[in-house]
């Protein structure tokens, strides 16, 4: 039981890989859930080589309930058990303001960070309830947390995510089971490189940063890694930021 068993969502780039690796270092067994097979089997490779005593890759796209269904049975199947999840897939969508979106962004942005997250709590806590014991994190945002122009949809799937993270938390708090957050500001990932697409380059972004720059993965990975561990077994249904001081402003 030393040895702990990591799953991640989104695994293949920013802070999902991030996450991955930093578990690795600890020498957990870490398996990794996406949609691109290549990526995977390199990442899984690059897992290894990092320290992690065993590496898993299941496509599984985390809209499906079916193929999230798959990927709890395999890892139920090859270890027998989960110590850690991080629900980290997510997308930004296209960012409009409220009286201009589409309805597409919306189902697209919240069946992928709202049930997405949901789907995977289930089947998470179906096995930790059975096992007695675990460790939840989900990936917000700053945008769960307050709102931002033109990006309603997003900001309403985070807080969402948040809502989610709380009531779940209450749910199995006396049974071992810890479900927690981490709301990242502007991280250098290829979600933030879009973010220029819509006028919000990394110098306007870092800009409004008290710490004067964005963060990175590897940050974000650090606080997941935190909260997965048992140096954080008394906090529950919390969301952490790691945002350079935006939220204290």
């Amino acid at each position: 039981m030393n040895t702990k068993v990591v799953l991640v969502t989104g695994g293949m780039s920013g802070i999902g890989r991030a996450a991955a690796l930093a578990f690795a270092a600890t020498g957990a067994v870490v398996a990794v859930s996406g949609r691109r097979e290549d990526a995977g089997a390199t990442l899984v490779d690059e897992l290894r080589k990092t320290g992690a005593a065993d590496a898993l890759y299941v496509q599984a796209d985390t809209r499906s309930a079916a193929e999230m269904q798959s990927l709890f049975e395999t890892i139920d199947t090859r270890f027998g058990r989960l110590d850690v999840a991080v629900n980290n897939a997510g997308i930004e969508g296209k960012f409009s303001s409220v009286d201009t979106f589409d309805i597409e962004t919306y189902r697209s942005v919240f069946d992928t960070n709202v049930l997405g997250v949901l789907i995977g709590l289930k089947h998470e806590l179906i096995m930790m309830k059975r096992q007695g014991h675990g460790a939840i994190v989900n990936l917000s945002s700053i945008g769960g947390q307050v709102g931002f122009p033109n990006s309603s949809i997003y900001a309403a799937s985070k807080h969402a995510v948040e809502g989610l993270t709380k009531s779940a938390a209450l749910e199995v708090a006396a049974m071992g089971i810890r479900v927690n957050a981490v709301a990242p500001g502007p991280t250098q990932s290829p979600m933030f490189d879009r973010l220029a697409d819509f006028g919000l380059s990394g110098d306007v972004l870092a800009g409004i940063i008290p710490a004067k720059r964005a963060g990175n993965p590897e940050e974000v990975a650090q606080a997941i890694v935190f909260l997965g561990s048992d140096s954080a077994k008394f906090i529950t249904g919390h969301t952490l930021a790691v945002d350079g001081g935006y939220l204290a402003q």
